[in-house]
């Protein structure tokens, strides 16, 4: 994933986690991340669809995980907003003619899913519960 979604995607999750009871406003976390609040919008619909924030409209309104932060692993905050492979794209023509060029994507789709799944692993055994306890 070479864009900023996922930082931003946990830092949105950090702060829910250490408010439970509260209802966040896009606002007030974009103030804490420093970006247009439209962006934290964006990404709040992303994981309100992903079933990980609960939001609300309104004068009182604001987002709140939809559960406890010890039953969301950060890899399904990853799964929630991935939209490119870990290790980029692949070359979109390579050279058919080309002895390695007709089968690099083919090779690369293995290469690409392993590594995909290896990142999913490695976060799935961590809790968001246990990233927000880092902040203090």
């Amino acid at each position: 994933m070479n864009n900023t979604r996922f930082a931003t995607a946990i830092h949105i999750m950090t702060l829910l986690a250490k408010s439970p009871q509260d209802w966040l406003t896009s606002d007030w976390i974009a103030g804490s991340i420093n970006v247009n609040p439209v962006i934290v919008r964006k990404e709040i619909s992303v994981l309100r669809e992903a079933g990980l924030i609960a939001s609300r409209q309104g004068k009182d309104g604001g987002s709140r995980l939809a559960r406890n932060a010890e039953a969301i692993s950060i890899s399904e905050i990853y799964k929630a907003v991935k939209n490119t492979e870990v290790l980029g794209k692949k070359n979109q023509k390579p050279n058919p003619a080309c002895s390695v060029g007709k089968e690099i994507n083919v090779h690369l789709d293995t290469l690409f899913e392993e590594t995909d799944k290896l990142v999913a692993g490695f976060l799935g055994n961590r809790s968001l519960k246990e990233f927000s306890e880092q902040f203090e």
